[in-house]
């Protein structure tokens, strides 16, 4: 099979020096619909450098580092892009992220998950800089036709959603050219840019990064329940449920508690079809 589980695991971690900057970190709010209204003082948080501050999901695309698809070349993993999903991540902060900086990010593949008809790769990845953690992030993959070697399933976590009404629902726009302003800040996978790949990747046309939708969410829930302060995040976790299209809109719904707050977003014109499920973000 072209996923050798063992040899993956065993596979020695890859360390690589990784930088930012304020522009880096505009891209990537900007990719994310930020600065709408332009001069609006809470999205300058995003866009402007004397005044920026960065969204803790900066922290899987900081630098590139591995990334979700270099994650893809590790030993033991020989695979077709047009195979694979992005199934579901998880960041957990160390302490915020600054807005430029050094860091060493170290990369793995810590789990191999037999699901079946297909396989859950577990990509992680690890900062620090000269003060110590920054972040680690995981990515669950999904290479669909896999699976059935008869290994592990591993976690299989759903959250049941509370018994009322969200403390809060907001709509935000998915602009036509998003994904390509994404995918500016390094994950240059064709699913989200070109036609003809999407269609062999079974879409009508290309679709919006889950790590686009994952930011956007995570923007969101700061801005409506966090009083815009994005030092308070501590971990941020979702599964990617669905697609989203660039054009659409993403409806989210949040259940506020003690310490965090729960979250599903839909795709407002397919009915509320489902995008993100099980997302939890702990905060201060």
């Amino acid at each position: 099979m072209p996923i050798d589980p063992a040899k993956a695991v065993a596979a020695e971690p890859r360390s690589a020096e990784i930088s930012w900057d304020h522009k880096d970190v505009q891209l990537y709010h900007l990719g994310l619909g930020a600065g709408v209204p332009a001069t609006d003082p809470d999205e300058l948080r995003y866009t402007l450098e004397s005044r920026l501050h960065v969204l803790p999901s900066f922290a899987t695309v900081a630098g590139a580092g591995m990334g979700v698809v270099g994650g893809l070349s590790a030993p033991g993993i020989d695979i077709d892009l047009a195979a694979v999903l992005h199934g579901g991540q998880s960041v957990t902060l160390h302490r915020p992220v600054p807005v430029s900086g050094r860091a060493v990010s170290t990369s793995r593949v810590a789990a191999v998950y037999d699901k079946g008809k297909a396989a859950v790769l577990v990509l992680r990845s690890e900062a620090s800089d000269a003060d110590g953690p920054l972040w680690t992030s995981d990515a669950h993959i999904f290479v669909r036709g896999e699976g059935g070697w008869g290994g592990d399933r591993g976690p299989s976590e759903r959250l049941a959603l509370p018994d009322r009404q969200p403390d809060a629902t907001v709509e935000r726009p998915i602009r036509e050219e998003q994904a390509l302003l994404y995918r500016l800040s390094g994950d240059w996978n064709p699913l989200h840019a070109d036609p003809d790949f999407a269609k062999l990747a079974g879409f009508d046309r290309p679709i919006l990064h889950g790590l686009c939708s994952y930011g956007m969410t995570l923007k969101a829930v700061v801005d409506t329940l966090l009083d815009g302060d994005v030092t308070r995040v501590r971990s941020y976790r979702t599964r990617f449920a669905g697609i989203v299209f660039p054009g659409e809109t993403l409806r989210v719904r949040m259940w506020a508690a003690e310490g965090s707050v729960q979250v599903t977003v839909t795709a407002v014109e397919r009915d509320d079809a489902p995008v993100l499920a099980d997302t939890v973000v702990e905060h201060s």
